[in-house]
């Protein structure tokens, strides 16, 4: 009787921790929504973080940032290795991006949003504020379709034949960077087509696992690795196959990594390697874009859109909500 009236307890408080991630996220999309095409991406990301880190600190949790904005505690930074709750609760890892796509929030352009996750303790790669190598497509192939260290064309040939379709039906996304200009011009010869984004590839990462209605089969290049971490949390719960590899090319990042318990600065991470246990992901739209409709605002009401996602049920939830306390989200 005990055992079972535990059980049932563990349940609630494992939705009600669903929903708090919820309201985290949501604090801190419309705090940073009221400085949308400011052209302040400094001002919109302090905004976002003092909401964030002021939910976080209500939590019945026993929380550490393990993946954050920064490596110290350097204001407006949520930082890697700050404790977030009261203390009191499970003891649980914590991955942040409280304003993904700072840029787009301070042009008013299509796709920001306030993302974290929350996973059981120890689960979650603990990476430096590094970039990553990345490759991403979404659930329903076999394993090993993709491999980072193949080229662009075989995996664009491979992900084709096992979707069944020819090259030139595969799109990719990558981020629109310089350093991207020789993949971009490789996966075009092969036929295939490419869709540039200037931010945002937390989101990028999880297009992947819905292509009937985003029309992203890959993702592929280049990322901050913080991001990537938050996006392996997400695609876990929806299924789909991730690689990554941090980009340690100076001593000084090899030593902030090998600080941090990276032992091979050469590793190839798979998606269980970057985000393993029970893990529960929420993001809040900043701004209108594909995944998420931005925060909308009305004399007498704050509407947000969230997306939940949770590993251990494979559950996906769509929360559209209307916020009537003003009061809760003011900037002071």
């Amino acid at each position: 009787m005990n055992e079972a009236i535990t059980v049932r307890s563990d349940k609630i408080i494992e939705r009600i921790l669903t929903l708090e991630l919820v309201r985290v996220t949501e604090r801190a999309a419309v705090a940073s929504a009221r400085l949308r095409g400011r052209g302040d991406e400094k001002a919109a990301d302090q905004a976002a973080v003092d909401a964030m880190r002021r939910e976080l600190n209500k939590l019945q949790i026993d929380g550490t940032v393990v993946i954050g904005e920064g490596e110290r505690d350097e204001a407006p930074m949520l930082f890697i290795g700050e404790k977030v709750g009261n203390g009191k609760g499970p003891r649980v890892d914590i991955a942040v991006d409280p304003l993904e796509g700072t840029t787009l929030c301070a042009k008013d352009m299509p796709g920001s949003i306030a993302v974290m996750a929350m996973a059981e303790h120890g689960t979650l790669l603990n990476a430096p504020d590094v970039y990553m190598e990345k490759i991403a497509i979404g659930p329903g192939y076999p394993e090993g379709t993709v491999d980072l260290d193949a080229t662009p064309e075989d995996n664009i040939r491979t992900l084709a034949k096992a979707k069944g379709v020819s090259p030139n039906e595969i799109t990719a996304l990558v981020l629109d960077r310089p350093r991207h200009a020789e993949l971009i011009s490789r996966v075009r010869a092969l036929g295939a087509g490419i869709r540039l984004i200037t931010d945002g590839d937390v989101a990028g990462v999880i297009f992947t696992s819905k292509p009937e209605d985003t029309g992203i089969d890959i993702y592929m290049g280049i990322g901050a690795a913080p991001e990537g971490v938050l996006a392996a949390g997400a695609l876990r719960c929806v299924g789909g196959q991730m690689q990554g590899r941090l980009i340690l090319d100076t001593p000084e990042k090899r030593s902030r990594a090998a600080a941090m318990g990276v032992k091979n600065p050469k590793r190839k991470y798979n998606l269980l390697d970057l985000a393993s246990g029970d893990v529960i992901v929420a993001a809040t739209g900043v701004t209108d874009g594909a995944l998420l409709s931005g925060v909308r605002f009305s004399k007498d009401v704050i509407e947000t859109e969230t997306v939940v996602y949770r590993s251990a049920t494979g559950t996906v939830r769509r929360i559209k909500a209307e916020h009537r306390e003003f009061e809760k989200f003011h900037l002071e």
